[in-house]
């Protein structure tokens, strides 16, 4: 794993090039501390910069940028590619004819041949990466077809920048940090920045799946689409395996998930797994298990809170499957020593609270391993999310209900206090064996929210965004609708685990991860995301995900011939933290800190009287507001980071 970043500017000479070029990638160093590469073309005035995570060929054969065997092309990279002998036979070539065994060598054979989109469609693994072409002049940037692995670009006056983050965009003089208004009020509503949005105004997220192709600096670019998901989840609808028994497609998972898993063990340095005692990890663990000689290594983070903590189920997984477990219990004073710093590792506003557990557990593998595996993705690919149970229903409810009676019961619900929820819901599961939900608070005002909602999309937007609406804190009404619409699938299920693999997936889940655990020089890997295990999963009958109320139906299956179902059959909660209450307690100092009406004024985006009221209701128990108030926290705090002129490095 790497980080990536380059310039192209006609107006610089090489020396001032390669200076903002080595800029631009120590500001990556935590991305790859193990050696740095440029590259200076003078006469295309472009530099190529590399900061190198030495996983695979830790002899000089790897290092980057790279050109191509005929020196047309080079190349500067971020990722993975896992099938590179399948490659090495494709092209007609062994092992020994190469100068060295990294997958970057092969994939700039493979370019060669078939071009960039096409390589990228032979592609198997996580990639992000920048490819200068010394014949034609031009500069093309590519992101991997889920969005595992981050890539920006931006301008500069008339230079052209990109970066594997967006910081290193801000090491040019001449870039403009002013701040995306859009991107703010989405931020706000989704907790993250969704692509191709940038917090900042001159700058833009290359999307999953494309190729974006410069022609110059200055010019706008064409952007060729090799991986449609839409595409994907329509043909899989068309082509469904009705005619296959349920046990023949877990035989076909089972064998599928089993080589996805095998390619990403692939690996010159010791590598573990994150065990959260859930479905996905569990069988990602269970199958290294199965594949390796040695005990896998496994890492958990838990709380003392049993609402958030799965560390004993994590543990009774490990015990079962023989691991080497590696277990830390996360108390209030870590996560204050984390917070202040979620700038230097999301460098733009992340507000997803569970970045706080996966910073620790990446910390916590990073003594130990350079490579660890998740599970990331099950919920997704195979209906895991509560949404994809019972929205369904609700939407059917909702359309026979009249818009008043389902408004008024939606207020009714949000009025009361999720004390009172969570008090109630524990005395009903022993008396009449309600289904054990954890934080069943937050459950009930979701579906609040998507019982007052007016349409299927709306209700999606209520279920998978923490403000539908990010108007009551904002000062202008700012258009915030940077979702795509449902797709035209024919069940509202597989809509809504659409819009999560292609939204929820990239923007959270897969940014959480990657800036996570390479803010800690870890690599992680997610077979799960394998694009044969997604074809795969839109092509399995949505009974064989969803049924009797239950998701991931057919991936707990594969589970179950290597876990006992009794231990992972229970309701999940993941790497999480009891913020509410957390707030009100060891980080209310800090929070007090950052929520001052300068400091929001400052801005000039927010309404800070509204602002400081949520706060005040949630710090003194009248209401619970935590999500909320934690995207403003961080928010605030990224800011004074900026307002400083922290660096970081």
């Amino acid at each position: 794993m790497c980080g990536i970043a380059g310039i192209w500017d006609p107006t610089q000479h090489t020396e001032s090039l390669e200076r903002i070029a080595t800029a631009m990638t120590e500001v990556l160093y935590r991305r790859g501390p193990d050696g740095h590469g440029l590259w200076t073309d003078p006469r295309g005035a472009v530099s190529l910069g590399h900061r190198r995570l030495s996983i695979v060929d830790l002899s000089v054969h790897g290092k980057q940028p790279m050109k191509s065997e005929s020196g047309r092309f080079v190349i500067t990279y971020n990722g993975e590619i896992y099938n590179r002998d399948e490659l090495r036979a494709e092209l007609g070539r062994s092992a020994e004819s190469f100068r060295g065994h990294s997958d970057t060598e092969v994939a700039l054979a493979v370019i060669e041949k078939f071009g960039l989109a096409g390589a990228a469609k032979r592609f198997n693994g996580m990639f992000a990466l920048a490819l200068w072409d010394r014949e034609e002049q031009s500069l093309s940037l590519l992101r991997d077809r889920l969005g595992i692995k981050p890539l920006f670009y931006g301008r500069a006056g008339d230079a052209l920048l990109f970066g594997s983050q967006s910081s290193a965009l801000r090491q040019v003089p001449q870039f403009d940090p002013s701040l995306d208004s859009g991107a703010v009020a989405a931020y706000l509503r989704a907790s993250c920045i969704p692509a191709p949005l940038c917090i900042y105004r001159d700058a833009r997220k290359v999307m999953p799946g494309t190729v974006v192709r410069f022609e110059s600096p200055t010019s706008e670019p064409s952007i060729e689409q090799y991986w449609d998901p839409l595409t994907v989840a329509l043909e899989g609808e068309k082509h469904r395996h009705h005619s296959a028994t349920f046990e023949k497609l877990v035989d076909e998972l089972d064998e599928l998930l089993t080589d996805s898993v095998n390619l990403r063990l692939m690996s010159d340095v010791p590598l573990g797994a994150f065990l959260s005692g859930g479905i996905d990890s569990s069988t990602v663990v269970a199958l290294m298990a199965k594949l390796s000689a040695q005990p896998v290594k496994t890492f958990t983070i838990g709380t003392r809170e049993a609402s958030h903590d799965e560390s004993s189920d994590a543990k009774a997984i490990a015990r079962h499957l023989g691991t080497e477990h590696h277990e830390l219990i996360a108390t209030p004073d870590d996560a204050l020593a984390v917070v202040r710093d979620l700038p230097l590792y999301y460098d733009e506003p992340f507000a997803d609270s569970s970045q706080i557990p996966t910073f620790l557990v990446s910390r916590l593998a990073r003594e130990h391993v350079t490579v660890s595996l998740s599970g990331d993705g099950g919920d997704e690919l195979f209906g895991g999310y509560n949404r994809h149970l019972w929205a369904p229903r609700v939407a059917t409810a909702n359309r026979l209900m009249p818009s008043l009676v389902r408004a008024g019961l939606a207020s009714a619900l949000k009025s009361i206090s999720p004390d009172t929820v969570n008090e109630a819901y524990r005395r009903l599961v022993p008396k009449f064996g309600a289904m054990d939900v954890r934080v069943p608070a937050d459950k009930l005002f979701k579906l609040a929210s998507a019982m007052a909602s007016g349409s299927d999309h709306g209700m999606y937007q209520s279920l998978a965004n923490n403000h539908a609406d990010p108007s009551e804190v904002l000062l202008d009404r700012i258009p915030t609708d940077q979702l795509a619409t449902l797709p035209p699938l024919k069940e509202f299920a597989e809509q809504l685990m659409w819009m999560d693999m292609t939204g929820y997936l990239p923007n959270d889940i897969l940014c959480k991860v990657d800036r996570a655990s390479m803010a800690v020089s870890l690599e992680s890997r997610v077979p799960l995301l394998d694009h044969r295990v997604v074809e795969f999963a839109w092509r399995v009958p949505l009974a064989h995900k969803i049924k009797s109320g239950q998701g991931k139906r057919i991936l707990r299956k594969v589970l179950s011939r290597y876990v006992p179902t009794e231990l992972v059959d229970r309701p999940k909660s993941g790497f999480g933290i009891p913020l509410a209450d957390w707030l009100r307690g060891p980080l209310r100092d800090w929070a007090d800190e950052l929520f001052n009406k300068d400091a929001l004024d400052s801005v000039g985006m927010f309404r800070s009287e509204s602002v400081l009221k949520s706060w005040h209701d949630h710090r003194d128990g009248r209401r619970d507001n935590n999500v909320h108030l934690w995207d403003m926290l961080v928010f605030l705090q990224w800011n004074q980071f900026q307002s400083d002129g922290a660096q970081y490095v």
